[in-house]
């Protein structure tokens, strides 16, 4: 449940600290004093868009922070466990409004998007503004009421996924077929692109050896030349070695010098030993092949062509001729594929026509229940007379729906004998709002949410029927925390606790503030709000008389 609310610079406040408590809360003061701004703040930490304008004149921005007590809500525990931001059983919100247009948001100190705040928003608080009488004129509000009441939000959102999941395979298969003619063709072309590429069976490493072959063979006379006057070039220096060596081996040559001398002749002369037999070995490798020459020219050529046909460099053939056969191979399977869509498509309409089938007999059994509900409230509301029904229309098409086999609307009937109409049909303000309160606490009544907050949901109420009204909500509130901003005495007497909201003007510039009423304080509020302006000994003596009532219906 809702614990604290702080709210500093936004609209005509200037700073507010509320502390809030089980039970039901109410929320009274003047007309236009800001009662419905405490809500509005509260609207902005559960992810509202942000208005620069509400910044509080001469302030630089606008700060908002929410606190609620989890320990009874696994949904937001499991929530905010998911995204690691779970710690303990509070949990914090803190939205930032600036004035040049700029809006942050944190959840537990962890920097959020408004998108996470809402969707965490709506697993802390249930909002009923003033207007929800108009939300309530939408098909798809009331299918979530009814859904909301039967506790069926899980398969509802199950029935959604799968008819979304079908809709998308659908899609992939259709689209799959109006491409077959195209991918035919494409796998004509690939087949015969890849059977020239296999016909030319270029191996990995083979176009190097190629090119060095061909260098080879078209060189060899200039290479055999060449060898050969090395091979000759050798000898000479032999010659003049093997001499020098002789002249140093008498024995008039002694000594350190001349011994090191001898070896290293005898060393440069291995050498050259060694290099005139690898010259040989070289000039034996070599042969003048004229037709293995053209054979390799043949061979470089057929490469080169299909290279240039395929706008590829020789070396990335290899590799062209996989992705392309891949292509290939994977064009080929284009009728399992189509035939794996069938039988998934075939799938998720029998789970869905399922799935469906077990919501819409929720739906209808839980209908029932709602239209009990209602009615009986709007007799506590002086309305006997109205007949409430929940009206489920099969749908004519049997392709799976996001919202089930069935639409919901509610229809009303407000006088004896007349046909029940929907509600955007109802003439009367007065009426659709008494309505509209009717179906809100009848489905609010099984929320599981811990916090419900109506704001002035008691317009165009009063007398006996604004009595019911405050019993209504004290009656949620056992199981609930709710915050109602009202400006009924009847509705303001049943609170737990009471907040008065009062504005004052100090060198042209308004401030609201709030503040806890207890005894006598909050005895004169109810008294106000019965009497207007001048309070009486009268009217103080009704609202005792009201509270009183209150007090002796508790015990």
């Amino acid at each position: 449940m809702l614990t604290h609310l702080s709210i500093r610079h936004y609209t005509v406040v200037d700073q507010l600290e509320l502390e809030f408590r089980s039970g039901m809360t109410v929320i009274t003061g003047e007309t236009g004093a800001g009662k419905s701004i405490m809500l509005d703040a509260l609207g902005l930490c559960l992810g509202d868009r942000a208005d620069p304008k509400a910044i509080r004149p001469g302030c630089e921005r606008a700060e908002i922070t929410a606190s609620f007590d989890i320990g009874n809500n696994p949904s937001a525990r499991a929530w905010l466990a998911e995204r690691e931001l779970l710690h303990g059983d509070d949990c914090l919100l803190r939205r930032v409004v600036t004035g040049e247009g700029r809006s942050r948001a944190w959840i537990n100190g962890s920097p959020a998007t408004i998108q996470d705040c809402a969707s965490l928003g709506q697993r802390l608080v249930d909002i009923h503004s003033q207007h929800a009488h108009q939300s309530l004129l939408r098909r798809r509000v009331q299918r979530d009421l009814l859904d909301s009441f039967a506790g069926q939000e899980a398969r509802a959102r199950e029935v959604a996924d799968l008819a979304r999941e079908w809709t998308q395979t659908r899609e992939a298969r259709d689209a799959l077929r109006d491409a077959r003619e195209e991918q035919d063709a494409r796998a004509q072309l690939l087949a015969y692109q890849v059977g020239e590429l296999e016909e030319l069976g270029l191996a990995e490493n083979e176009l190097e050896q190629l090119e060095t072959d061909q260098r080879q063979l078209a060189n060899a006379e200039e290479i055999l030349q060449a060898a050969h006057q090395a091979l000759a070039l050798c000898e000479e220096p032999a010659g003049a070695i093997r001499q020098a060596r002789q002249l140093l081996s008498g024995r008039l040559h002694s000594g350190k010098t001349v011994d090191n001398a001898r070896e290293l002749l005898e060393s440069v002369g291995i050498q050259l030993d060694e290099a005139q037999r690898e010259i040989q070995r070289h000039i034996d490798g070599v042969e003048l092949e004229p037709e293995r020459l053209a054979a390799v020219e043949q061979r470089l050529a057929q490469v080169h062509d299909i290279a240039r046909k395929h706008r590829v460099r020789p070396e990335e053939l290899p590799a062209l001729t996989e992705t392309l056969r891949a292509e290939l191979d994977e064009l080929g399977g284009g009728d399992e594929r189509l035939a794996s869509l069938e039988a998934t498509l075939e799938q998720l309409a029998d789970r869905y026509r399922e799935t469906a089938a077990q919501l819409g007999k929720a739906r209808r059994k839980s209908s029932a229940k709602l239209e009990k509900q209602v009615t009986q409230l709007l007799g506590d509301l002086a309305m006997s007379q109205c007949r409430f029904q929940v009206a489920l229309h099969p749908r004519e098409s049997t392709a799976p729906h996001p919202q089930g086999l069935e639409d919901v609307e509610f229809l009303v009937s407000t006088n004896p004998g007349a046909e029940p109409q929907p509600l955007g049909r109802i003439a009367s303000g007065g009426e659709l709002s008494r309505i509209s309160l009717a179906i809100q606490v009848a489905t609010a009544s099984h929320s599981t949410l811990p916090s419900m907050v109506f704001d002035e949901v008691d317009v165009g109420i009063g007398g006996a029927v604004a009595e019911v009204v405050g019993r209504l909500l004290r009656t949620l509130a056992r199981d609930t925390q709710v915050l109602c901003v009202t400006h009924l005495p009847q509705v303001a007497a049943q609170g737990d606790q009471h907040l008065q909201v009062s504005k004052t003007v100090k060198r042209e510039a308004a401030l609201t503030q709030m503040a806890p009423l207890d005894g006598d304080e909050r005895t004169r509020e109810i008294a106000r709000m019965l009497g207007g302006v001048k309070i009486t000994e009268q009217s103080l003596a009704h609202a005792r008389e009201m509270l009183g009532t209150r007090d002796v219906a508790d015990a």
